[in-house]
């Protein structure tokens, strides 16, 4: 996810710029792309971990899936 699609969303959310407390914005900003940093690790590891429960016939492709989700935060 690319800090402008956090600041998209967050304007979606209704989370608006108020140029009037730009510096407090700012400081608003930074911990809402860490948060949202931390709402894509965990859902990318829920994610994975589904791929973990699946059936052991096909684990070969399960791993693959679960080792290519977890590494899509890396990019």
């Amino acid at each position: 996810m690319e800090h402008d699609d956090i600041i998209r969303m967050a304007d979606d959310a209704g989370l608006t710029y108020d140029a009037v407390y730009t510096d407090l914005w700012r400081g608003h900003m930074c911990n809402l792309i860490r948060f949202a940093a931390l709402v894509a690790a965990a859902e990318r590891e829920e994610c994975a971990a589904l791929c973990d429960g699946i059936d052991r016939r096909y684990i070969n492709q399960a791993d693959k899936c679960a080792v290519a989700i977890r590494t899509k935060g890396d990019e």
